[in-house]
């Protein structure tokens, strides 16, 4: 067995998403392991920590032992290390994905890839142009409830598909009570900030890897919190939506609902829930559990009582998946495809053209928003 050593810069490397679970969760685990098996060798990733604050750098660097620098464009230069991965704040990422292309670096990253369909394709070209390999982060299709909410999608378990729900959200605080638990870019316009472009493209892969391909979308925004307090005790405007609702048609005909929104209490059984319902059977999946009912299992609802509650337990005949797993880290399976694909062509449905779909779902949402109609989500 040979072993390879694969040389990766992780720009953006002190942020909690990239330390984390790209770092902590997925790339430290493969190497301290001994690499990661493809074929008769074995992969081995070296990890340079890049970034602008030093202290943080060399903290979470010596925690998990890589290395690391400020300099990005030396490390860039460097043909020791192959491949750039991206999970700096969203601003700037179309500038670092171009500048590794330029320098001859494949390319992993977070999403959105980039703020428009136009910025997107022009990296995904350049990476073609010079034979390199560019691909997106899809990872929660790796959560466990959503795994076992895929394998009965692959199934006939739902007979025809009906129609769908995915409600996703929490209550983040404005920080004058209570310190705000997202960053301050996240609502502001200038930092690619906004509910859509964080959390849509991760519903696009989620929807269209589950249930096939989207074919239109009508969207409505809002901002329920006009004004927050910033990591330095400022108060500032936010200038982008914290709330959205959108109504998706399938190609398959099939019509869903999407609900997410910073902006509200959870009651439901997890931060986020996918349900599916068929003609045959229904779903509903968490982040980690899924709940089933047949037709068989479903009660006979004739009416409801305005007078009295009829003390029906809506919950009593949906029954629990059983565990398929142990389940991997959901970056680490990302981190895995993709360490396969750059090391033996294996191939990777999550390439940067799935990214730039993502953008468009997101794109066509807030058009639809300023047009106030539906929009077609075209081929690419």
């Amino acid at each position: 067995m040979t072993v390879h050593t694969i040389g990766i810069i992780l720009n953006g490397a002190t942020g909690r998403i990239c330390s984390t679970q790209h770092v902590a969760n997925a790339l430290a685990p493969i190497r301290d392991e001994g690499g990661l098996p493809v074929g008769d060798d074995r992969i081995v990733p070296r990890l340079m920590l890049a970034g602008r604050n030093a202290d943080k750098l060399a903290a979470v660097a010596k925690s998990y032992g890589a290395q690391w620098t400020t300099d990005l464009g030396a490390v860039l230069a460097d043909p020791a290390y192959t491949v750039f991965f991206d999970a700096a704040a969203t601003s700037q990422r179309e500038a670092s994905l171009a500048k590794a292309i330029a320098a001859g670096k494949h390319i992993y990253s977070e999403k959105p890839v980039a703020l428009s369909v136009a910025k997107g394709l022009e990296l995904w070209r350049a990476a073609q142009a010079r034979g390199l390999k560019a691909c997106a982060v899809e990872d929660k299709l790796g959560l466990p409830g959503l795994q076992k909410l895929a394998r009965l999608a692959a199934t006939d378990f739902f007979g025809r598909v009906l129609g769908f729900r995915i409600e996703f959200g929490w209550w983040v605080f404005d920080g004058t009570e209570v310190p705000c638990q997202r960053p301050s870019w996240n609502y502001r316009k200038k930092d690619g900030g906004g509910l859509i472009l964080d959390m849509y493209p991760h519903w696009r892969y989620v929807i269209e890897n589950t249930l096939g391909p989207i074919r239109r979308v009508v969207t409505a925004l809002s901002t329920a919190t006009p004004e927050r307090i910033d990591e330095r005790g400022a108060r500032y405007a936010v200038d982008v939506e914290d709330s959205a609702s959108t109504l998706i048609e399938l190609q398959s005909g099939a019509v869903g609902t999407i609900l997410s929104s910073w902006a509200t209490r959870v009651r439901r059984d997890d931060l986020l829930t996918f349900q599916i319902d068929g003609t045959k059977a229904s779903a509903i999946a968490g982040l980690h559990r899924c709940w089933i009912t047949t037709n068989a299992q479903t009660p006979r609802t004739a009416h409801f009582n305005i007078a009295t509650d009829m003390g029906v337990d809506y919950r009593a005949n949906w029954h629990e998946v059983a565990d398929a797993g142990p389940f991997k880290n959901p970056y680490r399976i990302g981190w895995e495809n993709f360490l396969r694909h750059i090391a033996a062509g294996v191939p990777m449905r999550a390439d940067l053209a799935a990214g730039i779909r993502d953008v468009q779902f997101a794109e066509s949402c807030y058009r639809s928003m300023k047009d106030g109609t539906w929009v077609s989500l075209n081929a690419l």
